[in-house]
């Protein structure tokens, strides 16, 4: 019995962590001379969440980070804005607030190449997906997105 109970544990610990509610597309999109947005596109599953980048004080949620590797060939200009529906959730059990996302969200980084040149950009997303029941455990994905000037 013991052994069954272990089995089941073990299996529903892998569904769990096999679960991706999100799919990402990584794409550049090209503005004008030289000068390119870098879309991180977050397509979210019915009845899941992902959380934005700002968060207010009295959230535990985890917000979504950002992080471009550096790269002397270009300069990123603005910070990272967000696309997609805002919604503001307050939990009342916890009475905590959180800023999150439904659906899609688009995260994109306005860059310009400093010359014309092939290059890419490289970077890492982390990011925590719940529904509400469940929280994922967060996320730390590598990215790598070709720039032809």
């Amino acid at each position: 019995m013991r052994t069954l109970i272990t089995s089941l544990l073990l299996i529903g610990t892998q569904f769990l962590f096999a679960q991706n509610p999100i799919t990402w597309q990584f794409q550049a999109v090209k503005t004008g001379e030289l000068q390119y947005d870098i879309v991180l596109k977050a397509s979210i599953q019915p009845g899941w969440h992902l959380y934005s980048q700002q968060q207010p004080e009295d959230a535990i949620a985890i917000p979504t980070s950002i992080q471009f590797n550096a790269n002397p060939l270009l300069v990123r200009e603005k910070g990272i804005r967000e696309e997609g529906k805002l919604e503001k959730y307050k939990d009342k059990t916890l009475g905590v607030t959180s800023l999150q996302f439904s659906n899609q969200v688009n995260f994109i980084q306005s860059i310009k190449l400093k010359a014309k040149v092939k290059t890419a950009i490289t970077g890492e997303i982390e990011y925590q997906v719940c529904d509400d029941e469940k929280c994922l455990p967060p996320k730390k994905l590598p990215f790598t997105i070709p720039l032809n000037g």
